[in-house]
């Protein structure tokens, strides 16, 4: 099991911001950019794999009434400065694509725990799905800086709604792109993909979101690599996001015995080989 922050280990200091919108529009043809500025040093205290829950606006034909859990996808460059990437698929986010620069959005955290990272890593591996890539965007960046060597393997539906550049945002790669219209991300097609690579580069961390199919396919191959850290970060319907409501628990396997934990609490970074389950994502 990797060396994940336990909940007492987490730092405090959870608020609600009052940001404005500096940067909003699309990506793709899916998928919107926000930039937001806040006050606070928001950049300082936000770690790869943490999230924020966004109060959605209330329009006259829609009224979104939860906060929406959005992964961070990039901080600064000003301390206060703070960035999502999301899929306009509801209410809410439908609601969301409605802003504009100039506009305020009011957004809660940092929530949640952070991936397992070590500057002596010397290659690490990503595996994505979507836009399950913009958790681990942040964490891109950070290996970059370290020196590690990186491997990333993006999966998509087609090249139209690849993100590739939106993932390494510049940052020197070996990359494999796999889409659904050729075959190429099938599961039988990914198997023999990574085990290759978990084969020949035998990197020291593996990082997932996006796909609990991936997620699984890569618990089965670690198996054969117990010395490599595999990390993933979840999915998960929410409500509060802070742990309270106990909406987002997924069962897990932690020592051998099995137990419910809270995805925005406990998580959203969980060690791979930990989960259990079927969810209704990927």
């Amino acid at each position: 099991m990797s060396e994940i922050m336990s909940p007492c280990e987490k730092a405090h200091g959870v608020a609600s911001y009052r940001c404005r919108i500096q940067e909003h529009g699309w990506v793709n043809r899916r998928y919107r950019y926000i930039r937001v500025e806040s006050e606070a040093a928001l950049a300082r205290v936000t770690k790869p794999g943490q999230f924020y829950q966004l109060k959605c606006p209330v329009t006259d034909d829609r009224q979104p009434f939860l906060l929406r859990p959005m992964s961070v996808y990039g901080t600064g460059p000003g301390d206060g400065q703070i960035e999502f990437l999301y899929n306009v698929t509801g209410l809410g986010t439908g609601t969301l694509a409605t802003l504009e620069c100039g506009d305020h959005l009011d957004i809660v955290g940092p929530l949640g725990n952070q991936f397992t990272f070590r500057p002596e890593y010397e290659r690490v591996l990503f595996v994505a799905r979507g836009v399950g890539l913009a958790t681990m965007a942040p964490l891109v960046q950070r290996a970059a800086r370290s020196g590690v060597a990186i491997t990333s393997v993006l999966s998509a539906r087609s090249r139209d709604d690849l993100l590739d550049k939106a993932f390494l945002r510049g940052a020197n790669a070996q990359q494999y792109i796999t889409f659904d219209h050729d075959g190429s991300s099938a599961v039988e097609a990914m198997e023999i993909l990574l085990a290759r690579l978990l084969e020949e580069q035998r990197p020291d961390a593996v990082y997932t979101c996006g796909s609990h199919r991936l997620l699984m396919l890569l618990q089965r191959l670690l198996a054969a690599h117990p010395r490599i850290v595999g990390e993933a970060a979840l999915e998960q319907r929410m409500a509060c996001g802070m742990g309270v409501c106990l909406s987002c628990v997924r069962l897990f396997d932690c020592g051998g015995e099995r137990q419910f934990l809270r995805v925005c609490r406990e998580g959203p970074v969980f060690p791979i080989r930990d989960v259990l389950g079927e969810v209704e994502f990927g």
